[in-house]
């Protein structure tokens, strides 16, 4: 039995596999997402959903590019006929002191910590209305999201919330 279809944005590694794995465990069909250097990463978290007897598709896609979202979006439509669960995981953090940080480090922070996750909860969201049956957009992030770190900007520590 499936509960649904959950898509997790940065699912090759770290949080986003454990999350993507959990859900696959729990019973979801699981969406993974993250970018083209991501594939053989990708590939391993879902040889790993299949032997749990889940459904799986690989999305590479990245998230700061609406058009790519609203493709990701469609390939989970057109694959499973439906999103349930949209989680927002990907994410960066540049480890650099906030006096050594670029404007080029601001711009890339934002784009995939604030932009990408707007993007993804906005076109999970009119997915889910479409669908006429609701769903769950869920944001993740680290432990940088809520504790303060020496070496880390100000702003990754305040994007990720």
């Amino acid at each position: 039995m499936s509960y649904g279809v959950a898509l997790v944005t940065g699912a090759s590694r770290g949080i986003g596999r454990a999350i993507a794995l959990r859900l696959a465990v729990d019973g979801y069909d699981i969406v993974l997402n993250d970018l083209p250097v991501e594939k053989e990463n990708l590939n391993s978290v879902a040889e790993e959903i299949m032997k749990l007897g889940r459904r799986v598709l690989e999305c590479i896609a990245d998230v700061t590019k609406e058009d790519q979202v609203i493709h990701m979006m469609e390939k989970v439509e057109e694959i499973f006929e439906g999103l349930d669960v949209m989680v927002a995981n990907a994410g960066i953090c540049i480890p650099r002191p906030f006096l050594e940080s670029t404007s080029e480090d601001w711009d890339r922070s934002f784009d995939v910590n604030g932009k990408g996750v707007y993007l993804c909860y906005k076109h999970a969201a009119k997915q889910m209305i479409k669908q006429g049956r609701g769903g769950r957009i869920i944001g993740a992030c680290s432990l940088a999201g809520k504790q303060g770190l020496s070496h880390r900007t100000l702003f990754e520590i305040l994007l990720r919330f």
